[in-house]
């Protein structure tokens, strides 16, 4: 795969969850026991990661990738019942655990993340997020000092579409005032971030921190395991 030209990049954008920042406690097993617990609700905390990879063709299958709450509900619904969970009080449950989701406080940021934000600014490049959440973007820039180094942001609840659809790509390069072959998309989605890039006429790489590379990539995307591998590619 050919390196990419710091002469044609002109626009970096990022996907926000489990890219730049990764949920704490609350969003793990334990916090879902706890939860489900205090609805008089008994799941198995073992079973959590099982749980969420039978659960993700939810997000992974959405036909109109039209922005529902309902939808991410719907998606931690599933997750506390194949923890064994069982009620009337699963979705509220589930609905109580997505809106906790956009506070930032239960969240970290990757120790990777704000040198490489810092070092792509600094050399004058225009740095965005895009993300198919209900997170006010503006707050988490705040409550993780990015202020300044992310110049662009659209969120899917915002805009109405979810990435892969083509629209909030156009959005965000609208926004950053880029030209879509000049910009990149940087994210841990195949799917979501990587071929929704493509097909709006950007480069795109995968960020995998597991080291697990996808069978069949498209062309031309490098996979890193790092945000500190990004410079390196520019």
């Amino acid at each position: 795969m050919t390196q990419m030209n710091t002469d044609q990049i002109r626009a970096v954008f990022f996907d926000v969850d489990f890219t730049l920042i990764f949920p704490g406690p609350t969003f793990q097993a334990e916090g879902y026991r706890r939860a489900c617990a205090a609805a008089g609700i008994e799941v198995d905390p073992l079973r959590f990661d099982q749980a969420t990879a039978a659960s993700s063709f939810i997000l992974d299958e959405v036909e109109e990738q039209i922005y529902n709450h309902d939808l991410f509900v719907h998606y931690t619904a599933s997750i506390i019942e194949h923890m064994g969970g069982r009620g009337s009080n699963v979705v509220d449950v589930a609905r109580q655990i997505y809106d906790q989701w956009a506070v930032n406080q239960h969240f970290e940021m990757y120790d990777d993340a704000a040198p490489v934000l810092r070092g792509l600014h600094e050399r004058g490049l225009k740095v965005g997020v895009i993300s198919n959440s209900h997170r006010s973007l503006d707050a988490f820039r705040e409550h993780f000092s990015l202020n300044g180094l992310i110049h662009v942001s659209v969120s899917s609840s915002e805009h109405g579409y979810m990435k892969p659809h083509r629209s909030i790509f156009d959005a965000a390069l609208e926004r950053a005032g880029a030209r879509a072959a000049e910009s990149l998309m940087v994210g841990d989605s195949l799917k979501h971030d990587v071929e929704g890039a493509l097909k709006a006429g950007m480069q795109a790489v995968l960020l995998r921190r597991s080291g697990e590379v996808p069978p069949h990539l498209p062309p031309g995307v490098q996979v890193i395991q790092s945000l500190a591998e990004l410079p390196a590619l520019l």
